[in-house]
């Protein structure tokens, strides 16, 4: 692995780069699509900066609601498996603590700006 610059640090260069050279002189669909190459290389930029702590986070919490420990497909895996069996549901002490969270992670990384998203963050003071 290379020291620097970081994947994060090259991801957020390209696309601050096409966001203030390229896509000012562009137009039309050419710039719509350029948009959303943007649009995509920040999506990237923002998992690699916070995958690693929501994944681990994530784990942790089924690893505990489970009693088992395991790779987070794994863990995931045998989450559904018991939900889709009826041994859990929404009654389960943590579970609906657990999907919330895992949402909320996925949501930091997908749709940052969503306002719903935004209006919970602000509810719970993050």
């Amino acid at each position: 692995m290379q020291d620097e610059p970081t994947p994060e640090e090259l991801t957020r260069a390209v696309a601050d780069f096409l966001r203030n050279d390229v896509t000012p002189v562009l137009s039309g669909h050419t710039a719509f699509k350029l948009r959303v190459a943007i649009n995509a290389l920040d999506l990237v930029t923002r998992q690699l900066r916070l995958e690693q702590n929501s994944d681990a986070a994530e784990a942790g919490r089924l690893s505990q609601l489970l009693g088992q420990e395991g790779s987070l497909v794994e863990l995931n895996r045998m989450l559904a498996d018991r939900i889709a069996r009826g041994e859990a549901d929404l009654r389960t002490p943590g579970l609906s603590d657990h999907l919330w969270q895992t949402t909320m992670d996925k949501l930091a990384v997908d749709q940052p700006n969503y306002g719903s998203y935004k209006r919970e963050l602000e509810s719970k003071g993050s």
